[in-house]
């Protein structure tokens, strides 16, 4: 009974010896050209203009509220005046206006930016709260409006 006992801790070390050189062969990345870490992808503006469902240009944007920590973070901004560019759902658009964002963004202050919006899916409860309507579109940067010379 003995040699039995002996010869069952001998199985196991020799299976997970054998099973470590499995895992060691197996390790090809098959993937490894169409891996990108690290690069995001940057929208241009004019497609970033042609996805949008609302864009305006304001100088007057302004974070009011931002939530961190448990989830994930959401930021709250205001408009408070500015021009609409583009619409495809409101006819009117009254201001101030809010909208979220799951990214800080960086408006310049003194400068006109473009606000580049889609409809808000998700965040229904602090949609009501908040009154929103819009969310920032993803993948796109804060561009500063050029002033025509």
């Amino acid at each position: 009974m003995k040699g039995r006992l002996l010869f069952l801790p001998l199985i196991f070390l020799f299976l997970s010896c054998e099973e470590k050189q499995i895992k060691g062969k197996q390790a090809v990345d098959l993937f490894a050209d169409e891996r990108q870490e690290g690069k995001a992808y940057v929208m241009k503006p004019q497609e970033c203009f042609d996805e949008s469902d609302m864009v305006v240009s304001s100088g007057n944007v302004k974070l009011i509220d931002q939530s961190s920590g448990r989830g994930k973070s959401i930021f709250i901004y205001r408009v408070t005046s500015g021009e609409v560019l583009k619409t495809t759902r409101d006819s009117i658009v009254n201001f101030p206006f809010q909208f979220l964002s799951d990214q800080q963004l960086a408006f310049k202050k003194d400068s006109l930016s473009y606000i580049y919006l889609k409809k808000l899916e998700g965040y229904r409860f602090i949609a009501k709260d908040m009154k929103l309507k819009y969310q920032w579109l993803k993948a796109a940067p804060v561009y500063s409006v050029k002033a025509d010379k």
